[in-house]
C-alpha cells in the first residue's frame, strides 16, 4: 500500500501499524510526534495503530540548537 510521510509517498505491508511504518522510516525515536489524516495519534497507542492505503502522516521531530 502507499501511505504519504510529510507528503512523500512510502510503500508499506498492508495492514503496517504506524510503529512498523515509523520505525521503517527510522522515525520512531525520541521527540517526535505524529498526525495520521490530521489526528494527533499518541505514542503509546503506534503500536495498535493500523494504516490504510492512502493514510497521510503528518511527522514532526523536536531537535535543539538556535
Amino acid at each position: 500500500m502507499t501511505i504519504h510521510i510529510n507528503n512523500n509517498a512510502v510503500q508499506a505491508a498492508d495492514g503496517a501499524s504506524l510503529l512498523d511504518v515509523l520505525a521503517a522510516q527510522s522515525l520512531d525515536g525520541p521527540g517526535v510526534a505524529v498526525a495520521v489524516d490530521n489526528k494527533v495519534v499518541p505514542r503509546a497507542e503506534w503500536g495498535a495503530r493500523r494504516l490504510a492505503d492512502g493514510a497521510r502522516l503528518t511527522v514532526i521531530r523536536a531537535v535543539c540548537g538556535g
